[in-house]
């Protein structure tokens, strides 16, 4: 099988040209808000927001364009892709379908919603190649300025660009519905329930209970506490790992 399940972990700063982007980004959004309701992370947007399930030309240079993908790579990806998907397309269902044959041991159907509805860009339920690849993309080698981008929309559960301690809630919650009950004993105590390590998380960005986190204030706070960095995403077991780097093969 070609398709592989996504997931926001491996995020770290890598290197010193990528952190004074970053920094940057920071000094640029003390002030204001960047994100307007019902946009989805600026990577994706930058590329426009049709959907296709052909390969024109137009579209093999957007993406190779905008991914580390060459175009041999692209055109391979994309029969492997047709061949899995003959309709071009990859449906809620068998999205949540691919989590749930790469986690027996628990139930992933929450957290796979809320990643197909960050890449789903134009919310008609499905995913085209596009969204796929640029999926791909962002959660196995993008930049770490992309990746924020699109965690702040994976948590951004409504998509009015705000985060509210709700979403934060709902996000960790799916996560930990991944992991499984033995391991979950293994977590340090401040952070082995989902309501401690959401609670965690909010008080880490200094906000009180009603408040709301703008991206710019999600990116800066990820940059300036890396237990926040931690904290957000999914840790992958080495079983999990192990799956992954074979179906790519």
């Amino acid at each position: 099988m070609i398709i592989i399940p996504f997931h926001l972990n491996g995020l770290q700063f890598e290197d010193e040209a990528e952190e004074r982007k970053l920094q940057r980004f920071k000094a640029q959004t003390q002030e204001k808000t960047r994100t307007k309701k019902g946009k989805r992370f600026k990577f994706l947007w930058r590329m426009g927001n049709t959907k296709s399930s052909a390969l024109s030309k137009e579209l093999l240079e957007e993406l190779k364009s905008n991914t580390k993908y060459s175009e041999a790579e692209l055109c391979t990806w994309y029969q492997s892709f047709l061949k899995e998907c003959p309709g071009g397309k990859i449906s809620k269902q068998q999205f949540e379908g691919i989590y749930a044959s790469f986690f027996p041991n628990a139930d992933p159907t929450a957290y796979a919603r809320h990643v197909f509805r960050s890449f789903d860009t134009n919310a008609d339920g499905t995913l085209d190649f596009k969204e796929y690849i640029v999926a791909l993309h962002l959660t196995s080698g993008g930049k770490t300025l992309q990746k924020l981008e699109w965690a702040f929309a994976l948590y951004d559960v409504d998509g009015n660009g705000t985060i509210s301690k709700n979403e934060i809630q709902e996000i960790v919650r799916s996560i930990f519905n991944m992991i499984p009950v033995d391991d979950q004993k293994n977590l340090p105590e401040d952070e082995n329930t989902p309501e401690k390590r959401a609670e965690k998380i909010w008080e880490f960005f200094g906000k009180k209970e009603n408040d709301k986190i703008s991206e710019g204030e999600f990116i800066q706070g990820v940059m300036d506490n890396k237990d926040i960095l931690r904290l957000i995403q999914y840790d992958e077991p080495q079983k999990i790992k192990d799956k992954l780097k074979e179906k790519k093969q």
